[in-house]
């Protein structure tokens, strides 16, 4: 026997009848339940087969209607917490969002900008000329002027007719955050503001939408998407497109981080590792307005306009 069967023939828990136990397992008498379905005695199995297949079938089984209820079951008393209906704002943005995510073919691309330039450039301005803007003024006058210059991606998506609508208006919406819900007003023109004049549209459209005070028109529409949750502490994430518009970009807020040193290609000397500044975009973009590599070019675009923020000055 097999080193496997002889353990297998001592493990207690293995019992093997053997010849006697055999014999005697083949004498002891048939079931009556096995001897009722056997066929009776001089019928061939194949005969027993053909009366049972000659035979009407049995009527299919009958089942009583079972009323099935919901079960509710309550972990929490009642006292600890308590229900808060869902306002009309965050009815629709669950309503548009929902169906966004569900019909719209997303797909999202990351890069990463140095924010060393920026923020030297905002401390010249104010030092120097008393002008204050801030980090995210900065990220929507380089993304007026990449969707300027890559045009493909400043476009809806009309699910209707199936169509691509490209503006020539670089209107782009800013999400803001009120206590009914997030609104995203548009700041109009956006490529032919300076930068000044977007701080300045930004805080107006931002005070007005967290009083209520919006028109239509003035949050209802746009080309170009952008959120900013970096003054919140978060890094990174993933936003959701705002039908028709044809992508929304996502910004981080910048993190010191250290930076390998630059290879000198003619020596092949490595420079000393620095500290930099870096944020994290992602841009999630509607497959049926853009392809991987229009996203490419516009996110080349906004990382070079932000790495030499004196274009924007032009």
């Amino acid at each position: 026997m097999l080193p496997t069967a002889v353990r297998l023939a001592r493990s207690p828990s293995i019992q093997f009848l053997g010849k006697s136990g055999w014999a005697a397992r083949l004498a002891a008498p048939v079931p009556a339940a096995v001897a009722a379905s056997a066929p009776p005695a001089g019928v061939s199995a194949s005969a027993s087969t053909a009366q049972a297949a000659s035979s009407p079938p049995p009527p299919p089984p009958v089942f009583a209607p079972i009323s099935v209820v919901p079960e509710t079951v309550t972990t929490v008393p009642p006292s600890l917490y308590e229900d808060t209906p869902a306002s009309n704002m965050r009815k629709v943005i669950s309503r548009r969002l929902t169906e966004s995510k569900s019909t719209v073919p997303h797909f999202y691309t990351s890069i990463e900008i140095p924010l060393d330039n920026i923020l030297a450039m905002r401390k010249t301005l104010k030092s120097n000329f008393d002008i204050k803007v801030s980090v995210n003024d900065f990220i929507i006058k380089a993304s007026a002027m990449a969707l300027r210059d890559v045009p493909e991606l400043n476009a809806t998506f009309d699910a209707a007719t199936q169509s691509q609508r490209t503006f020539s208006s670089v209107d782009i919406s800013v999400a803001v955050a009120t206590p009914t819900g997030l609104i995203t007003p548009i700041v109009p023109s956006t490529h032919s503001m300076s930068l000044t004049d977007i701080s300045a549209k930004v805080k107006d459209l931002a005070t007005r939408a967290r009083d209520n005070q919006l028109a239509p028109e003035e949050y209802q529409g746009g080309t170009f998407c952008i959120s900013n949750l970096g003054m919140f502490g978060i890094s990174e994430f993933s936003a959701v497109i705002n039908p028709p518009q044809g992508a929304i970009l996502a910004v981080g807020g910048g993190e010191r981080t250290v930076v390998p040193g630059k290879v000198n290609v003619e020596t092949g000397e490595k420079g000393r590792p620095g500290i930099q500044t870096i944020m994290t975009a992602r841009l999630s973009a509607d497959r049926r307005v853009a392809d991987e590599a229009t996203v490419g070019l516009f996110m080349g675009a906004l990382k070079e306009y932000l790495n030499q923020p004196k274009l924007m000055m032009l």
